[in-house]
This record gives C-alpha cells, structure tokens and sequence, in this order.
C-alpha cells in the first residue's frame, strides 16, 4: 500500500505500511544506516500510534525493520539536535514522551520481529510490543550510557519489568549487548528462534491475534499495560535525566567516540 493511498496515513511518509493480512497492518522501517531514526521518523514513529487506534480496519500490528536489522537507533543528526538545540531537546522529549504514552495507550495488539542491531530509540517500541520475536543472532543493545546519558525514553519504564531488576540494572548501566537468545532466556523479549524466521514466526502470531476477540485482547492489554501507566512517574524522571544529560559535556564526548570509533573518554 502507498501511504498517499490512505489518507489517514499521509502524515507518515517516512514509515513504510503495507497490509500483509486481513487486519493486519505491517510497518516498517527502512531508512539508511541500518534504519536509523532520523527527526521526521522519531515524530512520525511517536505519532501514529493513536492513528492505528482509530483505524477500525487495523486489528494486529506487525512491526519489523528492512534489510540487514531492525534500528540502529537515533540518527546523528537526532542525536545533534538534541545536544544543540534547547529548542530539538524539549521537541525531542516531548516526542519520546508520546511514543512511550501512545504505544502503551494504543489498544490494537503490537508484534514486533527483530533481528540484526536493535538500539536506542528504534528499540523502544520493540520492547513495548505486546509480543516480541527476536532472531537468535539479534544483538540488543541499550546505548544511552555509552553516549553518556542516563537510560531513559523507555528502558527504566518496562526493562525491571521484563527482566528483573538485577538484569536491567547490569545491561542498562553496561550498554553490554544480548543475543536474541539472552534475551528470551531472561525475560525481556517474549520468543527467540532461529535466524530468518522471526518474520514468518511474527506473521503467524499477528494473524492469530487478528483472528481473535478483539474485545478481549484489546481488554487484557489494556489491563496489563496498567503496569506500565502506574511506572510512569519513573519513565518521566529517566527521560528528565536523559534530556539534562544532553546538555553536558559527556554527551559530546560521547558522541564524538562514536563518529571517530574510539573508546570515550568520560569526565571523572
């Protein structure tokens, strides 16, 4: 499908949607540098969940990146103007803000296959999917320390919830990296197997649910997702904490390791 063919969907031009099944909507990211966010993915991404939500014809959401992984997370030139621009950082959080609040409040159900590179702000609505299918090889990564900010848009919000508190604190104040099959072995994703079928594995599941009672699939997501919405005086703080990071000099140093492939060199 064209997104200019769906009016409703016009405002997303970056995001790649097609209707793989009845009731399905699939959606894509496929963007250079391994489906990097860019600033107009990031607010399209935040934005169109509610969109969904009202389309009546969408009953599952299937969520995947192209190519060689899933997101390689926020761009460079994202990451720029949130440490730049005073006016980038306040748009920046408030849109990491609706991406967490409309993917929690979205009440179609959310399938997410993920493979390659999963990171930083294209990982979000991957962990807040519904259910999670990760290839075995897939490499999991929460950057936000390694640029020198605190964990925040979603980590601090579902991770202790998925995997513990132990689990979270260790890779969240690493950056360490899980394997597909770390990750289901401790809780954070939902289903691990091999690589090149968590797309068809996704699909199947996605299908089921758009089979199903929409009244009481929707219902018992919504209910679940309380546990979330009761977190989100923590998920605030966190994204406080990440904004204020950007704006010291942690965040440029880390940033520049980054471009020039060094290890950082934080300040004590």
């Amino acid at each position: 499908m064209s997104n200019a063919s769906e009016p409703r969907y016009s405002a997303f031009p970056d995001l790649t949607l097609d209707r793989p099944a009845d009731g399905v909507l699939r959606l894509t990211l496929d963007a250079p540098g391994l489906n990097a966010v860019t600033p107009a993915v990031h607010q399209q991404f935040a934005d169109i969940w509610p969109v969904i939500d009202r389309d009546d014809s969408v009953r599952c959401v299937l969520l995947r990146g192209a190519g060689r992984a899933f997101s390689a997370g926020g761009s460079f030139e994202l990451i720029d103007r949130v440490i730049n621009s005073d006016e980038g950082r306040l748009r920046t959080m408030r849109e990491a803000r609706d991406m967490v609040t409309n993917l929690v409040n979205c009440s179609k159900p959310i399938v997410a296959a993920i493979h390659g590179v999963a990171v930083g702000a294209g990982l979000v609505a991957a962990m807040l999917a519904d259910i999670t299918v990760a290839a075995r090889t897939t490499r999991i990564i929460d950057g936000h320390t390694r640029l020198g900010v605190a964990a925040g848009d979603h980590a601090a919000l579902c991770w202790p919830l998925l995997c513990g508190m132990a689990k979270a604190k260790y890779y969240l104040l690493t950056c360490d990296e899980l394997s597909g099959e770390e990750a289901e072995r401790i809780g954070l994703i939902s289903i691990c197997v091999p690589d090149g079928e968590e797309q068809d594995r996704a699909m199947a599941i996605a299908v089921q649910l758009a089979a199903g009672s929409q009244m009481a699939i929707r219902l018992t997501k919504h209910t679940l997702n309380h546990w979330y919405r009761a977190q989100m005086p923590i998920f605030d703080a966190s994204l406080a904490y990440e904004m204020l990071g950007f704006t010291g000099a942690d965040a440029r140093e880390g940033l520049a390791s980054h471009l020039e492939k060094r290890p950082p060199n934080f300040s004590r």
